[in-house]
């Protein structure tokens, strides 16, 4: 472990060799009433979580967690403690991957073991430099039969010293010269300046006429027709407020001027140059869809979810998952570890690629997520999760804010016989 301090190289050395360890106790058994404040936090209104009788199986770190004022939560926390002390107060999980050998059912009582999974850092992040954490989890039923393990990995950091919260869009510069086009947008309206001698037409807007070299300016309003004049297809770097890959056009309008915008509800690969397009204005700017598709925020696809995280949702899904993190509902802790706000934990956001998952595949049974977090998803933004069958056995599911993606998982399932 090059780089690691020799403490810190020794403790997770000693929990290594130290092997599978009997875990906290699940103080509680599968219950009912559990299953319920989580479904209703999250959303998920299955039936086979009530009326059949079954535990969601993304639930399964659910019945192990310490709860308020518990200690000895992880076989880590050795190592955390560690890291704590040395300044890596910050936390966030990045990876988790959980497989399902049976559902629970109601009343069950569980069993779990633990085993330190490895420490790699320090490595630099866009949160701060930090150290990856893993463990593993494995739990039993009363019959000492396995049900579930888990892979888990966190990485704590230095919180670093930041400039514009995290997910911010950045805002037009607005001067004189600009004004009356920006006052548009908020009107709904694409205004294009005109010379108010020669009529000559001109985008970017300037303080004078490059024809005439007048100084009087008026505008018109664009009619909201236009076509691809050229595209680039945005992978990287990360811009804030959009999600790659994104398609940035320079559009020729009807009036005859290029503008410069991205084109919405099309897969980028489908995009063309000279393709019809039409106006819309999504998040305060005026924006492109192919002509005939619709002027507002496409209708979500019966594999697609839209959550709104409110701060409501994201503290209440945390405690449904008996997350206390702080980060996750203490906004001035969140922020002074550099997020924006508090954002949404790692099991909750299983939890809804469970429900992705299923909506995608209904009726089917889940053998295992493995999901792989980017962006935090804070409070204020909007989680897009969209799942698809990419296999016989697998479902993918990709969800996405304003920063970018926040989750990328596969989904194992079998169909129910």
């Amino acid at each position: 472990m090059t780089g690691v301090p020799a403490a810190l190289a020794a403790a997770a050395d000693r929990l290594a060799r130290a092997g599978e360890r009997p875990a906290p106790p699940c103080q509680d058994p599968v219950d009912r009433a559990l299953i319920r404040n989580w479904t209703q936090a999250l959303g998920d209104t299955d039936p086979a979580w009530h009326e059949g009788g079954l535990a969601p199986p993304a639930m399964i770190q659910v019945w192990s967690m310490p709860g308020l004022g518990a200690r000895g939560g992880s076989a880590a926390d050795e190592v955390l403690g560690l890291l704590d002390a040395s300044g890596y107060t910050g936390v966030v999980a990045t990876n988790c991957e959980q497989t399902y050998d049976r559902y629970l059912r109601h009343g069950e009582r569980l069993r779990s073991t633990m085993r330190f999974g490895g420490l790699a850092g320090p490595k630099k992040t866009a949160m701060g430099e930090g150290y990856f954490v893993t463990w593993h989890q494995t739990w039993y039923d009363e019959r000492d039969e396995r049900v579930a393990e888990m892979l888990f990995r966190v990485l704590k950091f230095r919180p670093a010293a930041r400039g514009r919260p995290q997910g911010d869009r950045a805002r037009p510069a607005i001067g004189p010269d600009t004004r009356f086009f920006w006052d548009g947008v908020e009107a709904g309206e694409l205004r294009v300046q005109r010379c108010g001698d020669c009529g000559l037409l001109r985008h970017p807007p300037g303080p004078m006429c490059p024809r005439c070299h007048s100084v009087r300016r008026e505008h018109v309003v664009a009619c909201g027709r236009g076509e691809v004049h050229s595209f680039v297809v945005h992978h990287h770097p990360p811009v804030p407020g959009h999600v790659p890959p994104y398609v940035v056009a320079l559009v020729e309008l009807a009036e005859g001027v290029r503008v410069v915008g991205n084109v919405l509800d099309c897969p980028p690969g489908e995009v063309k140059i000279g393709m019809p397009l039409t106006l819309t204005f999504r998040d305060g700017l005026p924006q492109w869809v192919p002509a005939g598709a619709p002027l507002s925020e496409p209708t979500p696809e019966p594999a697609t979810l839209e959550i709104e995280l409110t701060p409501t949702f994201v503290i209440a899904s945390a405690l449904a998952t008996r997350d206390l993190t702080p980060v996750h509902h203490d906004t001035a802790l969140a922020r002074a570890q550099g997020a924006k706000d508090i954002f949404l934990n790692i099991l909750t956001t299983m939890g809804l690629v469970q429900r992705a998952a299923l909506r995608a595949a209904p009726g089917a049974v889940i053998e295992g997520i493995a999901t792989r977090l980017g962006v935090p998803a804070h409070a204020g933004d909007t989680l897009r999760l969209h799942a698809e069958r990419t296999g016989a056995a697998t479902v993918t599911v990709r969800g996405a804010v304003a920063l970018g993606d926040h989750v990328t998982a596969t989904v194992r399932i079998r169909e129910d016989a």
